[in-house]
């Protein structure tokens, strides 16, 4: 599948990096932290058939731009609106999981979109995330000595079975090196203060159908935050996958499919039944607007 691009205009030009199946409705997917557009592709192949499916790696990860800047959801928003503008998307469903959900979200506060869905999304503060992850703050020290130690511990976690940590650790330091959004927001959002753009405050706005789909084993984003969207945006429904982790696109595609094409479904029908009822009207309105047909009146003359 080849990886398409084009460039963003604005006062930074940005090149946004993605990958596009299908054809039909177009359904944009927006991947989570530590993360790019590849996570789709397992749902992208099975919906391509009914649906136009476009992956997008957000500004700052894979490889879209990481310009010299301080991130945040509105930046990621706005290069999400560049993208959709450039590709003449006039109306789309969007779907985002995790840091792509929080953005989604945002998104669709500020602009239509004809559906969204939700998977573990992130965004509602909470202030018990302070701390959390300072673990991870020493895997963004710009020294050798970081990656010697690590090099070091190899021949002890075979001995005490923890490859599979240790490679996880190893992948992070690399990834986090990689993505300056990671970096920044594990460096700089370390008090319950710097959650400025949190969105539980603003998501009763957001006009289009929205399915919220959680993880019932998510040890990163709680029940409750998927419960507040569905509380607070509009006729939300909300779904729990059983047994799934926090990682749904990647490990529980096969799960999360049938919910994301039944609510794809839903929404297909809803526009087709508009735009019928829409040429009807258009059709009547034209028919009530020409003249009345019949037999010319008689011309009586002296």
């Amino acid at each position: 599948m080849k990886l398409d691009g084009l460039n963003i205009p604005g006062a930074e030009s940005c090149w946004a990096a993605y990958r596009e199946w299908g054809s039909g409705m177009p359904v944009l997917f927006l991947h989570g932290f530590m993360a790019t557009h590849a996570n789709w592709w397992p749902i992208m192949q099975r919906l391509g058939s009914d649906y136009r499916c476009i992956a997008l790696d957000l500004l700052g990860f894979g490889q879209s731009s990481q310009p010299a800047l301080r991130y945040d959801i509105a930046a990621e928003v706005e290069f999400v609106r560049g993208f959709v503008q450039a590709l003449g998307l006039s109306s789309l469903v969007l779907v985002g999981h995790s840091f792509g959900g929080w953005v989604g979200a945002a998104y669709g506060v500020r602009y239509p979109l004809q559906g969204l869905v939700l998977l573990a999304p992130a965004g509602i503060r909470d202030d018990s995330f302070v701390g959390r992850y300072n673990h991870l703050r020493p895997l963004l020290w710009e020294t050798p000595w970081v990656d010697r130690l690590l090099q070091a511990a190899i021949p002890l976690a075979r001995w005490w079975h923890q490859e599979d940590r240790l490679a996880q650790i190893l992948w992070l330091r690399g990834s986090l090196r990689q993505q300056p959004v990671a970096r920044q927001f594990l460096l700089h959002r370390l008090r319950p203060e710097d959650a400025v753009d949190t969105v539980e405050n603003q998501i009763h706005r957001i006009q289009a159908p929205t399915l919220v789909i959680a993880a019932e084993e998510d040890d990163t984003i709680p029940l409750w935050h998927c419960q507040t969207y569905a509380e607070r945006i509009p006729e939300a429904q909300l779904k729990i996958l059983p047994a799934a982790s926090h990682a749904i696109p990647a490990f529980h595609a096969e799960s999360v499919l049938p919910l994301i094409q039944e609510f794809l479904t839903s929404i297909s029908t809803s526009i087709s039944t508009t735009n019928a009822i829409k040429k009807t009207t258009a059709r009547y309105q034209q028919q009530s607007q020409q003249p009345k047909g019949g037999l010319p009146l008689p011309s009586f003359s002296e």
